[in-house]
């Protein structure tokens, strides 16, 4: 139950709040005050001090004055939004996006690009220091790629509103309970970014409108697919109207009525994806739900800087963990002798394996196995590896870590998408295996997002 109550211990801050029975605490009649912005939240809010206590706050930069109103009050923070900029920050632009503010896609619209790269890193170098008690050795350059338009995979939500008599289809807006009424997405691909609107009238003429709980967006070099997950099977006229849309917008369609394995394709009957890595003449194929990196630009120069990190040798034997479908397992395989690849999803390590044989590789192998287990008395692990490259989920690689890497492996490429299990890891790599770190930076795989994707390259000392 909601219950209200006058806060008076600073009363130029707020006249009353309410209690959500969790612990925190929402304010609903606000008078605002002026504070100063020092540094950035890992999601892209300003932080600020009131009292000594952290507020943070949507929309503001290091740097900037700016008059706030507090939205939610709990133990160790607060949380604000700008009513007034008093001071402005020579990094912050216009933002791009008209549902900037209200759509949680992106929280940095508002800071330039080049600034973004140096918060990322910044970030990373703090986890380092304050996590993993390590620091670089050297800083690579960072890695960016072009800021709009580079999203090829991503989930976009899907909600009938029978009040408004429309369908909203979107991300999640900053209050994660409501999709975001969307227009357009400037991050998306311009194939889907630009017809959001229409997708959500393509919904909302549909019999099961209310059954449609999401569009799951896949993109490969040269077909772009949308997965509706439909609740209830669909009329013959519903199933029209997703093909009109997508002979319409040269778009595939697919349905998933159930699982993962229920995708199957509505338009046309064939539909195959795959994206090339030109630089080592690899083709990968892949299915709509796979995971793929979202960024195909960022993605090339990622793999590209892996490779001249791992420096791998013709007599090299390479093991790379967590390896999907292939990713950095294949474009390795055509400059070593041998390379292993270790995924946790069977059905991944399946078509790892039917990648390596249409791009006539047959130096690589691939193991299904449970990598936040002890895999140590697992052949693979037991074999001699001289290089190691991980790519872990944002849970890291620390169970890994209690077996490997064994003796013989001189050199880790680790590729991260969080900085702070990056950092704990490093801490054990350094502290525990005998390992130097070596080189790190950050990529800009999500430009216009608080997400640090990372790098860094360990040697044995």
């Amino acid at each position: 139950m909601l219950r209200s109550r006058p806060y008076q211990n600073h009363p130029h801050r707020i006249a009353a709040l309410t209690f959500n029975g969790e612990g925190a605490l929402y304010f609903h009649s606000m008078q605002t005050t002026e504070v100063d912005i020092t540094h950035l939240t890992h999601d892209g809010r300003g932080v600020a001090h009131i009292d000594g206590k952290a507020v943070f706050v949507a929309g503001a930069l290091p740097g900037e004055r700016v008059r706030i109103a507090l939205t939610k009050r709990s133990r160790s923070f607060d949380e604000a939004k700008v009513e007034e900029l008093l001071t402005r920050s020579p990094d912050r632009v216009e933002p791009r996006c008209i549902h900037f503010g209200t759509c949680s896609g992106c929280s940095l619209q508002h800071m330039s690009p080049a600034a973004q790269i140096a918060a990322k890193q910044r970030v990373l170098a703090d986890n380092f220091e304050r996590i993993g008690k390590v620091i670089p050795a050297a800083w690579l350059d960072p890695l960016t790629d072009e800021p709009w338009g580079y999203r090829r995979k991503g989930r976009l939500s899907v909600k009938w509103v029978a009040k408004k008599d429309k369908a909203l289809v979107g991300f999640r807006e900053v209050n994660p309970r409501f999709v975001a009424d969307l227009s357009i997405c400037h991050t998306l691909l311009p194939q889907v970014g630009e017809r959001l609107a229409a997708l959500a009238e393509l919904v909302g003429s549909l019999d099961a409108k209310s059954q449609i709980a999401q569009i799951e967006i896949a993109a490969g070099d040269e077909t772009v697919a949308l997965t509706f997950r439909n609740l209830q099977p669909l009329s013959e006229s519903d199933r029209h109207a997703l093909i009109t849309f997508g002979e319409a917008h040269d778009l595939a369609i697919l349905l998933q009525p159930g699982g993962p394995d229920s995708v199957h394709a509505l338009w046309p009957h064939d539909i195959a994806l795959s994206f090339r890595i030109p630089e080592s003449d690899i083709d990968i194929a892949f299915r709509p739900l796979d995971f793929i990196q979202v960024n195909a630009g960022m993605n090339q120069r990622m793999i590209a800087r892996a490779l001249e990190l791992l420096d791998p040798q013709p007599a090299d034997v390479v093991l790379d963990l967590f390896c999907g479908l292939g990713n950095f397992t294949l474009p390795i395989a055509r400059r070593v002798g041998s390379v292993i690849g270790v995924e946790g999803d069977a059905a991944l390590v399946a078509r790892s394996r039917e990648n390596a044989m249409r791009n006539h590789i047959d130096n690589a192998e691939f193991f299904a196995a449970d990598l936040a287990a002890d895999q140590r008395d697992a052949p693979w692990a037991q074999r001699r590896h001289d290089k190691l490259l991980l790519d872990p989920p944002r849970s890291g690689a620390a169970a890994v870590l209690e077996y490997l890497p064994r003796k013989g492996t001189d050199r880790i490429v680790y590729v991260s998408c969080h900085p702070a299990s990056l950092a704990r890891d490093a801490g054990t790599l350094v502290t525990q295996h005998g390992f130097r770190l070596a080189a790190a930076g950050v990529m800009d795989m999500f430009p216009h997002t608080g997400h640090v994707e990372s790098i860094a390259l360990f040697e044995r000392r």
